[in-house]
This record gives C-alpha cells, sequence and structure tokens, in this order.
C-alpha cells in the first residue's frame, strides 16, 4: 500500500502547501487578474477561427487571441446583435466581408478558417455543429453540447466520422484546484474512496438575473438547469472519481420565484411603484441600476453618462426589470443527486440558489483519509497520522481553466491529436447523460439507471 508521503512526493505535493502543474509560460485570464502558467507554444502558425456568438463566453475565448496572437487569430464572426458584432470586429480587426448576422451565414460560404469557435445560445449548438462538421471545420463547443440526448450521441457519431478535434468547454477540468484533486485520488492517498459531496452555490442574485429573469429562465427554450449550470459538475464528479456513474435520483423545484410568493401589492415591474422594491433582495432597480451588477448583458454604451438611463430602458421593455415572482421560469432553485458510482461509491450532488456565496465546495472521503476543499483551498488530512496537507490558491469562478482549455485545443489541432485534450466530445457525452438521467429521475420520482 502507498504511503501518504510518497503518494504526495511523487505527486510533487509538500508537506503543507501543495504546488502542481506550474510549466513555463505565464498568462492572465480575462477574469482574473491571478498569473497563470501555460505549456510553449510549438506550432509553426496560429490557427485560425471564427466566432459563432458574440456574447460572454464568445469573448472570454476569443480573447485568448488577442494576447497570444501567435496561437488563435479570429478571422470571422456571426452575432445577430449589431453593437456585439462591431465590438468584436473592432477587437480582431475582422474585416467586412468575414462578418455575419447568424451562423446559417458563415456555411453558405466555402471553408474559410481551421476551426469554429460556437459560443450561441445552447439551444443553437447542435445546427452550427453539425454545419461545422460537416464542413471540415475543428470546433470549441461550448457547454452544454445540446438540450437533447439524441443531438448530443449525433455530434459525437458524426465528429468520429468525420475526424474533427472536438473540445467541449468544461472548464473545470483544467483547474488547478480540480486538476489536483483528481490526482490525489488518483494517486491512492485517500484508500478506497468511498463516498463524495459536491455543492455548487450558485448565489441568490446570479439565480435570479440567469434562470429567473435570464436567456436561461425556461429549461423548454434553452436547457435544464442541471444542464445549463451544473453539467460542469457532475463532469468534474465522474472525472476525479475516475468511475462511471450507474444510477440516479434526483429531486428539486421552483420553490421560491413564482406567483404565490409574489407579495401582495407588488407590481409586474420593479420600477412601476412596486412599495416592496426598496425592501427586495431581487430588485431589478437594486441589482442592476443601483448596484450595477452584471450589466454586462445590458450592451451599454461607452459614454458612461449614458448608461443610467440605457440600463433604466433595458428595465422598461426586457425581462430583466420584471418581478422575479410573475415570470414564465421554471428552473429548479434548489437541486439534489444522489448518485451511485462503479465499485460501490456514493455521492451526493446539490446545487442551490439561495447562498450569500458562490464557488463549489468539495469533500471526498476514503478508507485511509479524506480532502475538504472550495476552490480556494483544500485540506487533505491524513487518518493515522493526523497530518494535514494544505493547498491555497487565488482563482477565478472556473478555477483558471478557460484559457487553459483554448491552450490544449489549440494544440490539439496543431498535432492532430485529441487525446491532447481532457474534455472530447466522448468524454464529454457522459456528464450529459448524466444530466438526462437526473431529469428524468427528478420529474418521474424514480431511480434511473444510467446508460451510457
Amino acid at each position: 500500500m502507498i504511503s501518504r508521503r510518497e503518494a504526495l512526493q511523487k505527486l510533487g505535493i509538500g508537506i503543507g502547501t501543495i504546488a502542481l502543474g506550474q510549466t513555463a509560460m505565464e498568462c492572465e485570464t480575462p477574469q482574473s487578474s491571478e498569473k497563470r502558467m501555460l505549456a510553449p507554444w510549438n506550432g509553426d502558425r496560429p490557427i485560425t477561427a471564427i466566432t459563432l456568438g458574440a456574447g460572454n463566453r464568445g469573448n472570454v475565448y476569443g480573447n485568448y487571441a488577442l494576447s497570444y496572437p501567435e496561437q488563435l487569430n479570429i478571422v470571422g464572426v456571426a452575432e445577430p446583435i449589431d453593437i456585439r458584432r462591431e465590438r468584436y470586429r473592432k477587437a480582431h480587426d475582422i474585416s467586412s466581408e468575414r462578418l455575419y448576422t447568424t451562423w446559417e451565414h458563415v456555411f453558405d460560404q466555402p471553408k474559410m478558417a481551421d476551426a469554429i469557435i460556437i459560443t450561441t445560445p445552447d439551444d443553437l449548438h447542435y445546427g452550427p455543429c453539425m454545419a461545422a462538421l460537416e464542413k471540415g471545420y475543428d470546433i470549441l463547443l461550448e457547454k452544454p453540447i445540446s438540450p437533447s440526448e439524441k443531438e448530443c450521441r449525433d455530434i459525437l457519431r458524426l465528429s468520429e466520422e468525420k475526424g474533427s478535434i472536438v473540445a467541449v468547454c468544461h472548464v473545470l477540468r483544467y483547474a488547478p484546484y480540480f486538476q489536483d484533486l483528481q490526482k490525489i485520488v488518483a494517486s491512492g492517498v485517500l484508500g478506497k474512496v468511498v463516498s463524495m459531496q459536491h455543492f455548487e452555490p450558485i448565489e441568490h442574485v446570479h439565480m435570479a438575473h440567469s434562470f429567473v429573469r435570464g436567456n436561461w429562465h425556461n429549461s423548454k427554450t434553452s436547457n435544464p438547469i442541471i444542464l445549463a449550470k451544473s453539467c460542469h459538475d457532475l463532469d468534474i464528479m465522474k472525472w476525479v472519481l475516475g468511475k462511471s456513474c450507474v444510477k440516479m435520483q434526483a429531486f428539486g423545484s421552483v420553490s421560491w420565484f413564482h406567483k404565490g410568493n409574489a407579495p401582495e401589492g407588488s407590481t409586474a415591474r420593479c420600477m412601476g411603484g412596486c412599495t416592496h422594491e426598496p425592501n427586495c433582495p431581487y430588485s431589478a432597480m437594486k441589482i442592476y441600476y443601483r448596484d450595477r451588477q452584471r450589466t454586462y448583458v445590458f450592451d451599454l454604451p461607452e459614454e458612461k453618462e449614458k448608461q443610467g438611463e440605457a440600463i433604466l430602458e433595458y428595465l422598461r421593455t426586457t425581462n430583466y426589470g420584471r418581478c422575479v415572482y410573475r415570470l414564465q421560469n421554471d428552473q429548479p432553485d434548489h437541486y439534489t443527486c444522489n448518485m451511485l458510482f462503479e465499485d460501490d461509491i456514493t455521492a451526493t450532488f446539490n446545487m442551490e440558489a439561495f447562498t450569500s456565496y458562490h464557488g463549489r465546495r468539495t469533500r471526498i472521503m476514503g478508507s485511509l483519509g479524506d480532502v475538504v476543499g472550495d476552490m480556494y483551498s483544500y485540506t487533505h488530512t491524513d487518518f493515522l497520522t493526523g497530518e494535514k496537507t494544505v493547498w491555497n490558491n487565488e482563482t477565478d469562478g472556473h478555477g483558471g481553466g478557460d484559457w487553459r482549455l483554448v491552450r490544449d485545443w489549440l494544440e490539439a489541432i496543431t498535432k492532430r491529436d485529441d487525446s491532447l485534450l481532457s474534455s472530447t466530445i466522448r468524454a464529454s457525452i457522459e456528464s450529459h447523460i448524466m444530466g438526462f438521467a437526473a431529469e428524468q429521475s427528478r420529474k418521474s420520482q424514480s431511480v434511473v439507471a444510467v446508460k451510457v
């Protein structure tokens, strides 16, 4: 049996602190001011790519090209919102001939780049992905793959038929924190892993913004929240454990954000004279206008003196200004999954809207020790000696994984080797099937077998 010290030494983990995965090149992600390390680039030219969808995620991945133009060159963009398309054009110096209103227009043309970055809305992943594969493009595909299990399997089939490099943006696999946890489990230092608890606190404002008012408020027009928000988490659980999930049982509902909880006298919009607005933590006036949180969705003018009125106009005319108790949302605001993995490992996943904080929390329990972490640090405790190993890290919401993923994707394209990717399309299918099984279980109130 491997000893704790031997396992830690093998992994490069020192007693007291952990520093894994440091390589040769620093980068600074757009989400965080912290320095990140990337491997040296060995390609002889940049990979050319066209971005479909110039919103938040399209800019996160596209911005890699601004810092590393020798690796990635964005040569086209498809985006229906004029201001987003124009800002993206300016940032990447894209010629007018390569500006498109919708993704369909890109594939009306002969192939004109190496790759496609798909960051369209969730329900618009399947069409452009299949079209890109037919044209012979390599693909960076924002998660979730598709709202449909059949469509997910169709994409997998065609990608393997065409031999394209397809990376799914399960960026937590590329976060140093989760990479370290995976190495700890694989080392054997915990003994036999018996159980795992994983918790995703969405944070109450994020829930109201994205899943009550925002693009993912309705599962029928986007994706069930277990996929839209938490397929990251299902994926990271199976990846860290190194086992497949065999059974799923899920519970969850819209317990708070519905008209039955609307205060008497509340109005349809927060700026409509609602007497409860000043004391409501979900007030759109508080969140967007007074606190100026999450206003990136409004594509505000650059002149600060014009931004206030622009925000008010959005609150008058869009869902972002509506009362959180009077919308057509159907996404559960709390969600619990009980899972049975191979080797009789039990696991639970909890997604909660009603927290004042965000950042995933994880506990892994084994016969010889346990690990407890929160994405900023984790502590491993050895049962025999009582010794503790603590690892600390400053991180962003995705643990620094966004640009690490892009970097590996570019290298995989350059070398025509998808084994360089952790989140290939085939590796990512299983966590999506887990999500579909969770929704089936939640709706049928039954235990569902997970069949990959």
